[in-house]
C-alpha cells in the first residue's frame, strides 16, 4: 500500500472513527451482569470466542470478499454479502449494531471518496434497499482507498479487539494496562484468523456464538444498560 492508503486504513480502524463501535459490547454487559465474566481472564475467554465464532470466520471473510466484488464493479456481488450476512446474524441486537455501525461508516466513506459503487450502495442503503451491515461497509472503503485484502482483515479485527476491550474497561474491574495485555493476547488470533479470511470464499462464510447471540437477546431485557448491545 501507499503511505496514503496506510494512513487511510489506520483511520477507518481508529477508535475515534465515528462508527459508534464504542456503545455496543458485543454481549459483555450481559455476561457481567449475570456474573459470569468478572476479570480479564473471562475477558479474554468472551473475546476469544467472539473473534472465532463471528467475527473471524463471517464479518472477515465478508470484508475480503466485498473487497473482490467492489475491485469487480460487482454490486450485485456486494449487495449478495450484505443479504448473506443479514440472514446469519440471528440476533436482533447485534443485527442492528452491525447495520448501524455499516452506516455509519458509508457516510464517512461518501464524503470522504467519490467512488461510484460506494455512492449507489450508500443510497440504497439510505433508501432501505439493503441492511449496509459494518464489515461490507468497510471491504467498500478498503477497495476505494487500495488497501490490500490480508491488512483490512487485520484491521477490522483488530478495530474489533480493541472496541471489546474499551467496552471491558468500563463494565469490570480492569486497568488501561490490563487492557492492553487484552488486546495483546488476541492479536496472534487476530493475525490467524485474518489470513483464513482471505482464502475463504463467500459460500463458505460461517458463524457459530450461540452464548453471545443468546447474551444479546437478553441484553435488550437487562433493567440498567451502559451499551445499545
Amino acid at each position: 500500500m501507499t503511505p496514503e492508503s496506510l494512513l487511510a486504513l489506520l483511520q477507518f480502524s481508529d477508535g475515534l472513527f465515528p462508527a459508534g463501535a464504542y456503545a455496543h459490547s458485543h454481549g459483555l454487559e450481559t455476561y457481567v451482569q449475570r456474573g459470569m465474566v468478572r476479570d480479564a481472564h473471562g475477558a479474554e475467554e468472551l473475546l476469544f470466542a467472539y473473534l472465532r465464532g463471528s467475527a473471524g470466520p463471517s464479518d472477515a471473510v465478508a470484508v475480503v470478499n466485498t473487497m473482490r466484488a467492489a475491485a469487480a464493479c460487482d454490486l450485485d456481488r456486494c449487495l449478495k454479502i450484505d443479504a448473506i450476512l443479514d440472514a446469519m446474524k440471528s440476533a436482533a441486537e447485534l443485527r442492528n449494531a452491525s447495520r448501524q455501525l455499516g452506516r455509519q461508516t458509508m457516510r464517512v466513506a461518501t464524503a470522504l471518496m467519490p467512488d461510484p459503487i460506494i455512492a449507489h450502495f450508500s443510497r440504497l442503503a439510505e433508501a432501505d434497499a439493503t441492511p449496509c451491515h459494518h464489515a461490507v461497509a468497510f471491504g467498500l472503503a478498503g477497495t476505494a482507498n487500495h488497501w490490500t485484502e490480508a491488512d483490512s482483515a487485520r484491521a477490522y479485527l483488530y478495530s474489533t479487539t480493541a472496541a471489546f476491550a474499551g467496552a471491558a474497561l468500563r463494565l469490570i474491574p480492569l486497568g488501561q494496562i490490563q487492557a492492553q495485555r487484552l488486546i495483546h493476547s488476541a492479536l496472534r488470533l487476530v493475525a490467524s484468523l485474518a489470513t483464513r479470511a482471505v482464502d475463504t470464499d463467500i459460500s463458505e462464510m460461517a458463524g457459530f456464538a450461540p452464548g453471545l447471540e443468546i447474551a444479546a437477546m437478553r441484553h435488550a431485557r437487562l433493567q440498567e444498560r451502559l451499551f445499545r448491545s
